[in-house]
């Protein structure tokens, strides 16, 4: 009895490692169940394909993570202050447009390039803000509009045709020697740690929260809704200019066709991380969480050889998957 005890407690070591890191970690409930799935699906992948548990790949989903990652904790922001933000992949090209005609044509300071790309995004998530917030017109339409005059201004500066910029942006994606990430991807985990402080100790992520949860109730107690509503508008369009940024650093090229649909993967992201597309409610670490849960799932089914309709049928299953989920949390 003594033995079968002992052999019980063995068993639930793993388990009880896993709490206490979740604890230390001060993630929520909803974090740990996340990242519990996270786990379970790395282990599925791990167990069905040959290749899945090596370095090529482990490398693989690292430079395909600080893109996703940088856009969606934008999009964790918007979405938690009661808003949408559909613009967001259509920045990205624009941006990474910009970046590679002032870098390769005009000739301008790799610096200065990258500054007005990420101007730009914050350009539109301005336009988008002004007119959401200020002139109240449904920021599905506003953000869904910019989504087609980003992308077709980006096509006209290009000329609809793939920019090459060369090696001399993609040191920004290549590994770090002696840690194996890219500086993209620690400049990513540097803007998730930021972000979630942001959004948990400071007065601006308390009062996004309160506007996202009631408005009119935060309006009555005395917030300038419109400011704030605007400046996470701002915010997610510059973080997708710095997702520009990573875009053209990753494929060594601005091309006016990166992105599509990228939205839809940062909206899934967010929440499948805990945020409702009702507002009020979100957290960045689960965002990010739910970016790692997306670029495992679209390389775990690549390396299983799933066609590429397949990925996108399932991808789609995970968003409605996501959104029946949030609709279920949000009534208990």
């Amino acid at each position: 009895m003594i033995g079968l005890n002992f052999l019980g407690f063995l068993s639930m070591q793993p388990v009880i490692k896993l709490l206490k890191s979740a604890r230390a970690l001060s993630l929520s409930f909803d974090e740990f169940f996340i990242l519990l799935a996270l786990v379970v699906l790395t282990l599925f992948f791990g167990f069905t394909t040959e290749n899945f548990f090596s370095t090529r790949t482990l490398f693989s989903i690292l430079a395909q993570l600080p893109t996703l990652t940088v856009i969606t904790i934008g999009m964790t922001l918007v979405l938690i202050s009661g808003g949408i933000d559909l613009s967001v992949g259509s920045v990205v090209a624009l941006s990474s447009a910009i970046i590679g005609i002032s870098f390769s044509m005009l000739e301008l300071p790799f610096f200065f390039a990258a500054v007005l790309g990420i101007l730009a995004g914050g350009c539109v998530g301005l336009i988008n803000g002004i007119l959401g917030s200020y002139f109240r017109l449904p920021i599905f339409i506003v953000t869904l509009g910019m989504l087609e005059i980003s992308r077709g201004t980006a096509y006209m500066i290009t000329t609809s045709q793939t920019v090459y910029i060369g090696p001399s942006i993609q040191w920004l994606s290549l590994p770090i020697s002696g840690l194996g990430v890219s500086i993209s991807f620690v400049i990513a985990l540097l803007l998730v740690v930021f972000a979630q402080l942001l959004l948990t100790r400071t007065v601006f992520g308390r009062y996004i929260i309160a506007i996202g949860t009631n408005e009119t109730a935060a309006k009555i107690s005395g917030i300038r809704t419109e400011p704030y509503l605007a400046s996470v508008l701002v915010i997610s369009g510059m973080l997708a200019g710095i997702g520009g940024l990573m875009s053209a650093s990753y494929l060594g090229a601005s091309d006016p066709n990166a992105a599509i649909g990228l939205e839809l993967s940062a909206i899934a992201a967010a929440v499948i991380g805990g945020t409702s597309l009702m507002g009020g409610r979100g957290s960045i670490i689960g965002a990010f969480i739910g970016v790692m849960i997306i670029s495992v799932l679209q390389n775990g089914l690549a390396q299983l050889g799933v066609s590429e309709p397949f990925k996108r049928l399932i991808t789609g299953m995970v968003i409605i998957l996501a959104v029946l989920i949030d609709r279920w949390r949000h009534r208990l």
